[in-house]
């Protein structure tokens, strides 16, 4: 290639309100999009703690309890590491594309630009719907832990009780949202990493009990426990049936790239973010799993059903029975209590993400246009919308509408699998796009190691686990209502807002000499001189600038 020719190809690249001659005469609809007026007051340290403790809540501290208890400890150890994995995957493709144009919401904006409006339209409400069901999901759960602590308050109080803050705080710019995700995750990660030591010390006989541990419980009851039939074949539909519930766990690890829509100097922050999530998955949720497996047994009966059967929730945590079983009197109380903090806060940021996903579906006109009113920095309808499907934590008030809401909080988990596949479907085309404008990656602001292969393996995963999580629903005397629709109703509610969409709008597929790279883009860049970067002035410095 030529010195000249090179020179072209990088100037194109790094020229992003340039677009080629045959997109500028083209009137998509996705075209129409503009950033928004939010404001960007996420400074780095909430960004970073965003990235490593947002999402963690009950699915690690309590749902763990479901997936030892029905897989055993080394499926439970593998089914988190694998999920752990395509997470990678997933939260590195929605990286260099939120990167590149950091957005409010990113997931639809992507997906209208780079595949199909109608996929925009579908991600912008199923994706709102993944976010939004997790603020009852938690704030429920939050009212369940509570009853670790004998009392007589109705539960509906509870629930009260922390479904208003959740509110209030979304109410108020950014910046107080940011402040309480920094408190509460410093909270998290410090109590991850002590009970990681602890499990340790357990397991190896250090607790008061003197009771080392080691592999015993992998020996008997057994490493792998059996489902539905004997032998390998049920040790095998075992590890299969919990890969839905590891999914639960990890579901909104993807929201730092939310965020980017509202963070300082998003294109240093998001990435630095982006790779630490590896080691929140290795550390906070692969190695603290294989821990707390070694400490419990796989028969023990408190990590049956805690939260389905409205049991006291943190008593089926394996962290605490772990603690309890080791003679340690004085921690199961404090442990609640930080459970209870990450349940809340868990709900928080599935708050903040939801109502910034509808803001941009509202922006992309793929929501009703009132919803992008906004002031001082909030969506305020937006945050309305999410508040009233926080209402559903009353459901479990009654015997009956329990067994809705279980429903409804399953099919969360498949809609999250949807949702990955589609960030990874976007990346592909916005990865074609690149190479037909031959804009080379080595340009981008920040470029995800391994691809496009992250995206291919994560786009098979999800479909395969989607697609055959219920699978044992089809045994003989197992089908039922409540068996065959949580795991596959959201597929054909998917299927058919996509084809009606395009049904209706005339959409067409977006091909790559007609994806808009540029809209948007000049504003980003504009920005980018105006943040400086802290440089350390000791070695206390250096050590908080690296951690936040």
């Amino acid at each position: 290639m030529s010195t000249e020719k090179s020179n072209d190809i990088e100037a194109h690249a790094t020229a992003p309100a340039t677009r080629p001659d045959n997109v500028s005469d083209l009137k998509h609809e996705h075209e129409q999009q503009h950033l928004g007026t939010l404001n960007r007051d996420l400074k780095s340290r909430h960004i970073q703690f965003l990235a490593l403790s947002g999402a963690i809540g009950t699915g690690l501290f309590v749902g763990s309890g479901q997936v030892i208890s029905l897989a055993g400890p080394l499926s439970a150890f593998l089914a988190y590491a694998i999920t752990g994995a395509n997470v990678f995957c997933v939260v590195h493709s929605l990286g260099e594309m939120g990167t590149y144009l950091p957005v409010p919401g990113a997931v639809p904006t992507f997906a209208t630009r780079y595949v199909d409006p109608a996929l925009g339209f579908v991600l912008s409400w199923n994706y709102w719907y993944q976010l939004a069901i997790g603020v009852p999901i938690e704030v429920t759960v939050s009212a369940l832990i509570v009853g670790y602590w004998p009392n007589s308050v109705h539960v509906g109080i509870w629930i009260t009780i922390f479904w208003i803050p959740m509110v209030i705080i979304n109410l108020f710019p950014v910046r107080f949202y940011g402040e309480a995700e920094f408190v509460f995750g410093a909270i998290k990660i410090t109590t991850i990493i002590g009970l990681i030591i602890l499990m340790l010390i357990i397991t190896c006989g250090g607790a008061p009990n003197g009771d080392a541990i080691g592999f015993r419980y992998w020996r008997n009851p057994g490493a792998m426990n059996e489902y539905l039939v004997d032998g390998a074949l049920g040790r095998f539909l075992a590890f299969w049936k919990v890969f839905i519930q590891a999914t639960f766990s990890y579901g909104g690890s993807e929201m730092v790239v939310v965020a980017a829509g509202e963070a300082e100097n998003p294109r240093r922050n998001i990435p630095k973010a982006i790779r630490r999530v590896f080691w929140r998955i290795l550390i906070f949720y692969v190695l603290a799993i294989f821990l707390v497996g070694l400490c419990v047994s796989s028969e023990d009966p408190r990590l049956l059903n805690a939260i389905d059967s409205g049991a006291a929730g943190v008593a089926a945590s394996p962290f605490v029975i772990a603690i309890q079983n080791g003679g340690i009197s004085a921690l199961p109380s404090i442990i609640n209590a930080v459970v209870l903090t990450s349940a809340w806060s868990a709900g928080n940021a599935f708050f903040y993400a939801s109502t910034r996903v509808m803001y941009a579906a509202a922006l992309d006109g793929k929501a009703f246009s009132i919803l992008k009113y906004e002031r001082f920095g909030v969506p305020y309808l937006c945050v309305l919308a999410t508040s009233l499907m926080g209402l559903l934590s009353y459901l479990n008030l009654s015997a009956s509408a329990s067994e809705v809401f279980f429903w409804i909080s399953n099919v969360s988990s498949v809609s999250t699998l949807l949702v990955w596949t589609s960030i990874c479907v976007t990346y592909l085309r916005f990865h074609a796009g690149l190479k037909h404008n031959n804009i080379p990656r080595s340009t981008l602001p920040w470029a995800a190691p391994f691809q496009p292969y992250l995206a291919w393996f994560s786009i098979c995963f999800c479909m395969t686990v989607a697609l055959f999580n219920g699978y044992d629903c089809f045994f003989p005397g197992r089908f039922s209502a409540k068996t065959f629709v949580p795991p596959y109703i959201n597929i054909p509610i998917f299927v058919a807002l996509f084809v009606g969409y395009k049904v209706v709008k005339r959409t067409r597929f977006v091909r790559v000499h007609e994806m808009d790279l540029w809209s948007g883009k000049a504003e980003i860049d504009a920005l980018e001189g105006t943040w400086t970067v802290p440089v350390p002035r000791n070695w206390l410095e250096r050590i908080w600038l690296w951690l936040a």
